[in-house]
C-alpha cells in the first residue's frame, strides 16, 4: 500500500484587520499568519473503492462537508478524472481543536493536497495547487507555504514575510468554540451600532516592529462581549510578561508570545494551575519545498 504522511500545522493570526463585506458575502482582510509547532498528521493512502475520510476525534466530519474531501475533488478534476475521486484514504489525527482559531481544517486540506498531489503521481503545478486552494477556503492557500506570511483580500492572497525568530508561544483554549460566520456577524452588527472604526478590540500596538503596520484582531471584541473569559485570558498573558497576546482568528484560542522559553512555561503553568487548559508551542518556520 502506497502512503504519504505530511504534518499539517496550526496558526494564529499575529493580527487580524477586517475591511468591509465584499460583493460575494466575505469581508476584505489584513493578517499576519504564523505557523506554530501544533499539527494534526495527515497521512493519505491508495485503498480500492470509493475515496474516504477517516478520523477517531469525536465531532470531526469525514463526509462531503470536511475540507479534505474538497481538496480530492480538486485533484481528481485537475488530473481530467470524471465523477468522484477514488482508490484513496485519507486519515487524520487530530491535535489541532476544532473552532478555535487555529486553522485546523484549513491545515489538513492544505496538506491532503500536497499528500495526494504526490500519491496520485499527479503533474500538477504549485501554482496550480494554490488555485485550487483558494477555491477550497481563505486559509488554505497559506498553509502550503506557513512560516510568517502576509493575508489580503479574503484571506487567499499570500505573500511571504521574513520568517520571525522562533518565540514561544502560550496557547490557552477556553472550553467552548466559536464559528467563524458567528464571530463575523457579531462584528458587523457591533459595527452596525457604533461605528466602523469603533469595532476593533483595543489601540493598535506595535510589540513586534519588525511586522509592518499595527497589530490588532478586530474579531476579538465582539467575541470578549458574549465571551468575557476570552478577555481574561488575554489579560492573564500580557500580565505574565507576553509581548503580544491576542486571540487567534475567530477565537476561541488565546495566545501570548514570549522571547524565553522559561518564562512562557512558567506562564503556562500558572494559567493550567488555575483551571485553564494551557500548552507551550513555538512559532513554525516556512514549509521547504
Amino acid at each position: 500500500m502506497a502512503s504519504v504522511t505530511l504534518r499539517a500545522f496550526a496558526k494564529v493570526n499575529l493580527s487580524l484587520r477586517i475591511k468591509g463585506r465584499r460583493p460575494d458575502g466575505f469581508h476584505d482582510v489584513q493578517t499576519i499568519l504564523q505557523a506554530i509547532d501544533l499539527f494534526d498528521r495527515v497521512t493519505c493512502q491508495t485503498c480500492r473503492g470509493p475515496f474516504a475520510i477517516r478520523c477517531t476525534t469525536p465531532g470531526v466530519p469525514t463526509d462531503r462537508t470536511n475540507l479534505v474531501w474538497s481538496a480530492a475533488q480538486q485533484l481528481w478534476s485537475a488530473a481530467g478524472r470524471d465523477a468522484e475521486p477514488r482508490d484513496a484514504v485519507v486519515v487524520l489525527e487530530k491535535q489541532i481543536p476544532m473552532q478555535a482559531g487555529l486553522g485546523g481544517g484549513s491545515s489538513d486540506a492544505a496538506a491532503a493536497l500536497l499528500g495526494l498531489r504526490r500519491l496520485w503521481k499527479l503533474r500538477v503545478t504549485d501554482e496550480a495547487l494554490s488555485a485550487m486552494a483558494s477555491r477550497i477556503g481563505s486559509d488554505v492557500p497559506y498553509f502550503l507555504v506557513g512560516g510568517t506570511a502576509l493575508g489580503l483580500g479574503r484571506g487567499e492572497e499570500v505573500y511571504l514575510l521574513e520568517d520571525l525568530p522562533r518565540h514561544w508561544v502560550v496557547l490557552v483554549l477556553p472550553p467552548f468554540g466559536i464559528a467563524t460566520k458567528d464571530a463575523y456577524a457579531w462584528l458587523d452588527a457591533k459595527r452596525g451600532r457604533e461605528g466602523f472604526s469603533a469595532a476593533i478590540a483595543e489601540t493598535p500596538s506595535r510589540p513586534l516592529s519588525y511586522l509592518p503596520g499595527p497589530l490588532a484582531n478586530d474579531l476579538e471584541a465582539p467575541v470578549v462581549e458574549r465571551h468575557p473569559v476570552v478577555g481574561q485570558l488575554r489579560d492573564r498573558l500580557r500580565e505574565e510578561g507576553a509581548l503580544l497576546a491576542a486571540m487567534s482568528g475567530s477565537g476561541s484560542t488565546v495566545f501570548g508570545v514570549f522571547t524565553a522559553e522559561r518564562v512562557a512555561r512558567a506562564a503556562a503553568r500558572k494559567l493550567r494551575k488555575s483551571g485553564a487548559e494551557a500548552q507551550c508551542v513555538r512559532f513554525r518556520p516556512r514549509r521547504r519545498p
